[in-house]
């Protein structure tokens, strides 16, 4: 697969039919050809979107389109931002919010969009901002900033993996702005909740646990969602490279070798999006459906531990995938890549983009692996 390529005409994709030159930022709802099938814009994606051209136009390849679009996301996010400096979850198209939401992914990735950002053109005030979307995510991180609970505590105290996770991304990208001992405090408190905090078993990378990391017998707390284990196990390999921590990176490798026979689908084909780790059925109605995220996150997971461990079986593991992609979820008649598809691997809907699907895990991807094929490490990508 010729990754440099493909990132190119994904990008290219998204520059040519999403970025809103008028009112600022970037629509996501994309149907099979580019065209616009709905104006409200999702928060998380002016955030993801921002990333994404900055961080191409950083290690990729210096498109003045990409820098330009980039400007035109990030001076739309203040009309994304609340009074209290809490973000929205979806805007009209000229910033007006529809949706706030208790969780603060909205800042996380607003926060790395920024980070990238200012690597690009140095300018304070996006740092500035960087720093600012970090704070407000991690005061919610850690409770300063209150929410409500998606459950009752009393009755349900639980403890989820995904946001340990992101915090954990975003810390090491604040890191690579600004090498503070906080960033680097905060992303190895994150390695140690997910190593240590019941999350990781035996059997799998759980989604949920108690909150005193012990494993819960009900439907919410079997649930394993093999691309957040996939993605955790890269985040942790990448860590344990930029620390020297090799603790780090052997439990991403383990995590990849307990993830794949709980997500592959023998079949078919693909990685499914849930399972129940004890083999009971899952209780999401899409749990057997092939999303675009959790291929991309397993691409880069056998990836890298390929480039780690030299092992042929993550190579053969990744042809697999890589082919499985190419044939089902690319589009090369009309780019980009369908986001979802049924169990047979026949299109659910031929939609490229909603406010939860844009240029941000395929492009991640494309980089990350293009970077390693081309000069056999990840520093580049740091």
């Amino acid at each position: 697969m010729n990754y440099k390529k493909h990132l190119k005409d994904c990008l290219s994709f998204w520059l040519d039919n999403s970025i809103d030159y008028e009112n600022g930022g970037i629509f996501t709802s994309l149907d099979m050809d580019g065209n616009i099938y709905g104006r409200e814009k999702s928060v998380w994606f002016q955030g993801r979107a921002l990333w994404t051209f900055s961080k191409a136009y950083n290690v990729i390849d210096q498109n003045p389109e990409y820098l330009k679009a980039a400007k035109t996301i990030y001076e739309f996010l203040p009309k994304c931002t609340d009074i209290d400096g809490r973000m929205f979850f979806t805007v009209t198209e000229d910033g007006r919010e529809i949706q706030k939401r208790r969780y603060y992914f909205s800042e996380t990735f607003a926060a790395i969009g920024c980070a990238e950002y200012y690597k690009a053109t140095g300018e304070e005030a996006v740092l500035a901002d960087a720093e600012k979307f970090f704070t407000v995510a991690y005061e919610c991180f850690t409770g300063i900033r209150k929410n409500v609970p998606k459950t009752n505590p009393e009755n349900c105290n639980m403890k989820a993996l995904s946001p340990v996770m992101i915090m954990l991304s975003t810390a090491q990208t604040m890191r690579s702005i600004r090498n503070e001992e906080r960033y680097a405090q905060i992303a190895e408190e994150c390695l140690n909740e997910i190593l240590h905090g019941g999350f990781l078993t035996e059997k799998a990378l759980m989604e949920s646990v108690s909150a005193d990391g012990k494993f819960v017998d009900a439907p919410s707390g079997r649930v394993v969602n093999p691309g957040h284990s996939m993605e955790a196990a890269w985040f942790l390999m990448m860590e344990g490279i930029i620390t020297k921590n090799q603790a780090a990176v052997d439990a991403g490798k383990r995590i990849i070798d307990i993830t794949w026979p709980l997500g592959w689908d023998e079949k078919h084909g693909g990685i499914i999006a849930f399972t129940d780790v004890c083999g009971k059925p899952p209780v999401q109605l899409e749990w057997d459906m092939k999303l675009w995220w959790p291929q991309c996150e397993t691409m880069i997971a056998l990836s890298m531990a390929y480039m780690l461990f030299k092992e042929d079986k993550y190579k053969k593991m990744l042809k697999k995938i890589e082919e499985y992609c190419s044939t089902y979820f690319l589009d090369h008649d009309n780019g980009e890549w369908y986001g979802y598809l049924h169990y047979d691997n026949t299109v659910s809907t031929t939609l490229k983009g909603n406010i939860f699907k844009g240029p941000f895990h395929i492009p991640r991807m494309y980089m990350i692996m293009s970077i390693m094929e081309e000069y056999g490490e990840i520093g580049r990508y740091v």
